[in-house]
């Protein structure tokens, strides 16, 4: 067998390339630490130079209605008048006699029947109506109810009512009332009341009156 040169035994000089290998290595990376890249300055100066954009308001234009024209007038048109009008004669011969009696229609039959029904009734007159016996006659003639008894109703009733030509109590109607049968036993009362007309330039006349009804009890 042929023995190996010496000078070819590599193990004698491995220390020396794992050293050499290291220190190389650690150059390449001092290396790639400490170089700047041109492209992110470049990048940088981009973002730098990069341009505003500035948004404009949006002015919001009116829109106006005009009016429509006003219509075109109408141009007269020439007509032929050819036509010629025939005079005619008018007979105005006939004479009004003043005299002569004039054919107007009667009265209706209800007219009077009418103005009776729409007689005036009056509220102030020359002599107001008068109740006979006055007053206190007329209050002697309640009799109080027993319900306003009981209960201990007392007050005024007011009674409106019309006096007649003939004196006499028309279409009375209590206008305020107290309750407990008592609004009744006060027109009950009015109702047989009597009173001397009321006059009016010499005439008897139709008058509006109110009276008060006054309960109380005794004791």
């Amino acid at each position: 067998m042929r023995r190996k040169n010496p000078k070819n035994n590599l193990r004698k000089y491995y220390t020396v390339l794992l050293e050499g290998g290291i220190v190389v290595a650690l150059l390449i990376m001092l290396a790639a630490f400490t170089i700047h890249l041109p492209k992110a300055a470049n990048n940088q100066k981009m973002v730098e130079e990069q341009e505003t954009v500035k948004m404009e308001d949006v002015v919001q234009t009116e829109q106006k209605e005009t009016p429509p024209p006003p219509p075109k007038p109408q141009t007269p048109i020439e007509v032929p008048n050819d036509e010629v009008v025939q005079e005619q004669d008018f007979n105005f011969g006939s004479e009004l006699n003043m005299d002569q009696k004039l054919d107007v229609p009667p009265p209706p039959k209800n007219a009077k029947k009418d103005e009776n029904k729409e007689e005036q009734v009056f509220v102030v007159v020359e002599n107001q109506p008068k109740l006979k016996g006055g007053l206190a006659a007329l209050q002697s003639k309640i009799k109080y109810p027993d319900m306003a008894r009981k209960a201990g109703i007392e007050g005024r009733v007011y009674v409106q009512f019309i006096v007649d030509k003939q004196g006499n109590v028309v279409n009375p109607h209590v206008i305020r009332g107290i309750g407990g049968g008592c609004d009744k036993e006060a027109l009950r009362v009015i109702k047989k009341a009597k009173f001397t007309p009321g006059m009016q330039r010499g005439r008897p006349v139709k008058v509006k009156m109110s009276l008060p009804i006054v309960f109380k009890l005794q004791g």
